[in-house]
């Protein structure tokens, strides 16, 4: 197995997207095809600008591969979500005025994650942080995986 792991810093948002980018790179080093690639790519993209938009002090990404699967953590130490099933709602957002007026905080980023992933977990709690992992079934979906 291999693990990759970022740090995300809060509020970079001319740095988004940079860590989802060369996660999708390393994946292909490591024989995950091209599909496979670019579902981790949304997921860790989603992840990657909440830490951006949400985290008091940013947080980490990390991504572990093997021959059967790809796992994807998110964690931070930020304010945490008060009510999961409202952030849950497709367009549900928090996002701060400075995020809507750059276009983002549509409310689907939570979402994207969930529909991409094979399987998807989140737990908040308030004052203490966020953590989300999704993993991405390799057997099940890339034949270069078996």
């Amino acid at each position: 197995m291999r693990e990759i792991t970022y740090s995300v810093r809060a509020g970079d948002i001319e740095h988004g997207g940079t860590s989802s980018a060369w996660l999708k790179v390393e994946l292909r080093k490591e024989g995950v095809s091209e599909d496979l690639a670019r579902r981790a790519g949304v997921i860790a993209f989603e992840g990657e600008m909440n830490l951006i938009l949400y985290a008091t002090h940013g947080g980490t990404l990390r991504v572990a591969v093997d021959d059967s699967e790809i796992e994807i953590e998110l964690k931070d130490d930020g304010p945490g979500i008060e009510d999961l099933d409202l952030a849950m709602t497709p367009g549900y957002s928090t996002a701060p005025y400075w995020a809507a007026n750059l276009g983002f905080g549509a409310g689907m980023g939570l979402i994207n994650m969930e529909r991409t992933a094979d399987r998807f977990e989140i737990s908040s709690h308030v004052g203490e942080g966020t953590r989300i992992v999704c993993w991405i079934d390799r057997r099940k979906n890339d034949s270069s995986a078996q």
